[in-house]
């Protein structure tokens, strides 16, 4: 008897709902929100009357009931420090999503809404490989300021997914084995996959290559004078940081599309912009080569951007002497989600206690 699963991620202005029977997708549903409807929340976990009969509208469309589920899946959210892996929604969970602490992600509501549905019935609701999966080799935390340690915050999902795919074509043990993992969206992680864990990383929000929307790693010392300049508020800072850093500080867009468009045009500055993130995400990579001392098996872009073919071989040039590079275009999270949901309704793996697991405080 096949496991009827429900995937629910919900993003900033959308909510995207998928069905799964085992690992057949039936239906994927993403509705778009109003941005000032949910902005008349006062704060995301407020939002979760207006999110699930969002997600009750769409199953009634598609003729499906919430009686007939075996699982609800959601999107992990922000929570404490965590291996990565599927975990049971408890209240200690619960009560970490409702926080909005350290920023109030609308991620958080996955969890929430699973356990909604689920609890009533009497099934399992699960979160995957949220993004605060922390799995970081100890020499990888210190930054130079002891009171700033490297937090992770990452493309844990889909990093995870990604090198469980690889490895399945490449016929050998995920966890035997090391990877370089390049999720190229509005924002970027470049990541050693070290044997099973995501030993270290680099991140468009605060290190590494700059990506479209984010600013990446930037010069200290002048960071802190713009910071004491009076020129510019704390709020508008962190979102020059991330969400108008980037390529669309340089160019006013966080379209690739169009940067490449531009750039084939004859626009010389779209040509550069291009051209150095491809330049650091190459450096990015050739870092966490070196950080698994160049045992890598392959080299794996994933996000949005490895639809652009002419990006990532413009990468490949420069790192493919290190490994192979695999390309697997988009994101896949939904199916993610539902691949470990799966694993654990059929036992090949067993749920992780969040509660027991947590490493830092409520």
């Amino acid at each position: 008897m096949a496991h009827e699963l429900l995937v629910i991620n919900p993003g900033s202005t959308s909510t995207k709902i998928s069905w799964y029977s085992d690992l057949e997708e039936r239906w994927t549903e993403t509705v778009s929100h109003d941005p000032e409807v949910l902005s008349s929340f006062h704060g995301t976990a407020d939002q979760y009357r207006f999110r699930m009969d969002t997600i009750e509208d769409a199953l009634k469309t598609k003729g499906h009931s919430m009686d007939d589920l075996t699982g609800v899946v959601g999107r992990g959210g922000i929570v404490d420090p965590i291996p990565g892996g599927t975990y049971k929604v408890d209240e200690v969970l619960l009560q970490r999503l409702r926080s909005g602490k350290p920023w109030d992600h609308a991620s958080n509501l996955g969890g929430i809404l699973a356990d909604a549905i689920a609890s009533p019935r009497g099934i399992p609701a699960l979160i995957v490989d949220p993004v605060s999966v922390d799995e970081l080799d100890d020499v990888a935390r210190l930054t130079g300021l002891p009171e700033l340690p490297k937090v992770s915050l990452n493309h844990a999902l889909n990093v995870k997914a990604t090198v469980r795919k690889a490895a399945s074509e490449l016929l050998v043990d995920w966890r035997e084995h090391n990877f370089v993992v390049v999720h190229l969206g509005g924002g970027m992680t470049v990541c050693a996959h070290r044997k099973g864990r995501l030993s270290d990383f680099y991140s468009g929000n605060e290190y590494g290559p700059f990506a479209p929307e984010r600013a990446g790693t930037l010069p200290a010392g002048d960071l802190v004078s713009l910071c004491f300049s009076g020129t510019i508020s704390l709020g508008d800072l962190k979102k020059r940081l991330a969400g108008k850093g980037g390529v669309m500080a340089y160019l006013g867009t966080s379209d690739m599309r169009e940067v490449a468009k531009r750039a084939s045009e004859g626009d010389e500055k779209a040509s550069l912009v291009r051209n150095s993130m491809s330049y650091q995400v190459g450096c990015a990579i050739g870092s966490m080569a070196a950080a698994m001392a160049g045992d890598v098996k392959a080299i794996l872009f994933t996000g949005g951007i490895s639809h652009d073919s002419d990006f990532v071989a413009s990468v490949q040039k420069k790192v493919q002497w290190i490994a192979p590079c695999l390309i697997y275009p988009g994101e896949g999270e939904m199916r993610a989600l539902a691949e470990g949901a799966i694993r654990v309704l059929t036992g090949e793996e067993e749920a992780k206690s969040y509660s027991d697991t947590v490493k830092g405080d409520l």
